[in-house]
């Protein structure tokens, strides 16, 4: 040590600082109270918190009423299940086989109850000697939806159907009191309730999460790849030091406005995307072999997603400046994952998280990544409405990232007095 180097500190001087503390204290500690807040919070009772699914419900039965009866047995069951005011768990739908099919391929419901033709004919069936043919009840699941949306509507469905079947078997039963033991066990439950795909979707498509996981491979690279640059050209700028492992660099200040350096940064991410897409899907559909068509029209748009993220992030970072990667974090993946939608339903999350899919962008990118995945590119399937909210979102990353650095150039508000050259 030379007598111009001043004295070395130690740690456990500095530990004795209790405002050291202070700072990472709270920020760690109010990080963790947020995280599993908004995380748990959920996902943790989507059955208590179910609203509204939609679940379409087709009565094809045309038969005559049974008799005794005004209505045949179809109609019967479908206004049972419609005018059901127990529970709100279920928005039900009354449509044609035809319109249900449509749905179902276009993600508007998560499951249909099938009423087949002929349904009251095969449960007057029922009544004469030795009949043993069950009546079927069919339910439709659509697993695009996601494994726990088309869940959850394949048991609300099921259940329906059971609550039918005992109705109707109690109706049998009160028809015909001398029937025998083994007729009685026949009678006092006598539908069949058959769950079939509605609306397949591929066996590499991992159980409709695919469309999730990629999406949020296109927001980490947005929000990586954002700071990452922005860390970089900071660094290679001279407003940033340049620390790896023991060695440190700090380069000469480079003369440039805030403007400036975010319009650079914005520059960079719009190449840099072009890459990380590419790879991104190479990745999933060349090597893992993911189940996904339409190929161009995925990339452009995973192109498209990942750089409104990217934007957003440079964005949020010249407006907050050193927190900005924080306030990111929360704006695209805190926020953005429980209230995507993807893995479990909007109408199965509280209140909070169905108001924040209307703008949180993740909702709005895998909204689109599913249409393109699973449902045929349809625009009412939610592409459409993805392409609208990316162009908003990164028209609104724009404006507000210029504004804030124009008004803080304005302002006078440089970043960092230049540092001399040698």
């Amino acid at each position: 040590m030379t007598d111009a180097d001043p004295p070395q500190v130690r740690a456990g001087a500095l530990l004795r600082h209790p405002k050291l503390w202070v700072v990472p204290t709270v920020l760690t500690g109010l990080l963790a109270l947020l995280l599993s807040l908004l995380y748990m919070g959920g996902i943790v009772n989507p059955k208590g918190d179910l609203k509204d699914l939609p679940i379409a419900l087709v009565n094809a039965d045309r038969g005559e009423p049974l008799p005794g009866q005004d209505q045949n047995v179809g109609t019967r069951i479908a206004a049972a299940v419609l005018g059901d005011t127990s529970s709100d768990s279920a928005a039900w739908r009354s449509l044609t086989r035809a319109e249900a099919q449509d749905q179902l391929d276009s993600g508007k419901v998560y499951g249909a109850l099938v009423i087949p033709a002929g349904f009251t004919d095969s449960v007057a069936a029922l009544t004469t000697t030795g009949a043993t043919r069950q009546p079927t009840l069919t339910v439709l699941t659509n697993p695009g939806k996601g494994s726990l949306g088309s869940s959850l509507a394949s048991q609300i469905s099921t259940l329906a159907a059971q609550q039918s079947s005992k109705t109707i078997g109690e109706e049998l039963l009160k028809a015909d009191p001398d029937a025998d033991a083994t007729r009685k066990l026949l009678l006092a439950d006598p539908v069949r309730v058959t769950t079939e795909v509605g609306h397949p979707i591929g066996d590499r498509s991992g159980m409709g999460l695919t469309a999730f996981y990629y999406t949020l491979l296109l927001v980490l690279a947005g929000f990586m790849g954002g700071n990452v640059i922005s860390n970089g050209v900071d660094t290679s700028l001279g407003y940033a030091d340049n620390e790896i492992g023991p060695f440190h660099t700090r380069l000469p200040t480079v003369p440039i406005s805030r403007t400036q350096t975010l319009l650079l940064k914005m520059a960079m991410t719009a190449v840099i995307t072009l890459l990380t897409v590419s790879l991104t899907m190479l990745a999933c559909v060349t090597f893992l072999d993911m189940d996904a068509t339409h190929l161009p029209l995925l990339w452009i748009y995973s192109y498209c997603a990942a750089l409104a993220v990217g934007l957003g992030v440079q964005a949020i970072n010249a407006a907050f400046g050193g927190i900005g990667q924080l306030v990111s974090m929360f704006v695209f993946i805190v926020l953005g994952l429980p209230s995507s939608g993807a893995t479990v339903p909007l109408q199965a999350v509280p209140a909070f998280y169905r108001f924040l899919s209307h703008f949180e962008p993740m909702r709005q990118l895998s909204d689109g990544i599913r249409a393109i995945l699973y449902f045929d590119a349809r625009g009412d399937a939610g592409l459409a409405r993805a392409w609208t909210m990316t162009a908003i979102g990164a028209a609104l990353g724009l404006a507000f990232g210029f504004a804030m650095t124009l008004y803080y150039d304005r302002k006078g508000l440089k970043r960092l007095t230049p540092q001399p050259t040698s």
